[in-house]
């Protein structure tokens, strides 16, 4: 059975660790990301948290509830950092495409972290005001409920969708990343016209975009098609 999480409150009255530091959520999590940034995904365990808090494997376990408690409340982190001075424009284009840059960026800041939330639903108070926030943007502008939330679901998943692949390429040793990228050179542009016409044409574009994120691209399309739905409904 899983141990009770103790209130706020009762943890702030709790004397610091060994080290005199006096631990809290917000910086068991900040910890935990430095950690993955540092060390990879294999890296974070309760022990190695703890050593680096210099406090007891033990003590983490008044905050969270065990280590998929803590991974959730990273992706809610990377949530927050994402909505961290946005405010609505009341302009629904321009409110969800800063939206979707930042919650794309936020992740691809921390690759590792991404990996391992961005599937996840925390429940949390970050993920909570960017799903309202997302539900008002396009309510407010008058998309239809059904509508509101298949755009919706398309935004959040395409976005997090982005955010994992772009984060699993950064996630790649520096050796590997830049191999992938340079395959774009030293194999799609060498292929000959007779055998791949297309590859061939197409050579220069690639080796130029596809080792860039799609995101924006595909952003733009989501909001073009979202725009058609609100003139069709408003039709």
């Amino acid at each position: 059975m899983a141990k009770p999480v103790v209130p706020e409150e009762r943890r702030r009255r709790r004397r610091p660790t060994r080290g005199g530091t006096v631990l809290s959520e917000r910086l068991i999590v900040e910890t935990a990301l430095r950690m993955l940034r540092e060390h990879g995904n294999a890296g974070l365990t309760a022990r190695r948290l703890g050593l680096a808090l210099d406090a007891d494997p033990s003590t983490l376990y008044r905050y969270f509830r065990g280590m998929d408690d803590l991974t959730l409340a990273i992706g809610d982190a990377l949530v927050g950092q994402a909505l961290d001075g946005w405010r609505p424009t009341g302009r629904w284009r321009e409110d969800l495409r800063a939206v979707g840059l930042r919650i794309h960026a936020a992740y691809v800041a921390h690759p590792q972290a991404a990996l391992l939330t961005t599937s996840r639903v925390t429940g949390r108070a970050n993920e909570l005001a960017a799903d309202e926030a997302v539900l008002d943007v396009l309510r407010s502008a008058g998309f239809p409920l059904a509508d509101t939330v298949t755009v919706y679901h398309a935004f959040i998943d395409q976005t997090l969708a982005f955010a994992a692949l772009d984060a699993a390429s950064l996630a790649l040793p520096s050796a590997a990343l830049r191999a992938d990228e340079e395959m774009w050179r030293s194999t799609y542009a060498r292929l000959p016209e007779e055998t791949h016409p297309r590859i061939a044409e197409a050579a220069p574009l690639l080796a130029r975009l596809m080792v860039t994120s799609a995101y924006p691209t595909a952003l733009e399309m989501l909001l073009h098609s979202a725009a058609a739905r609100l003139d069709a409904a408003s039709g």
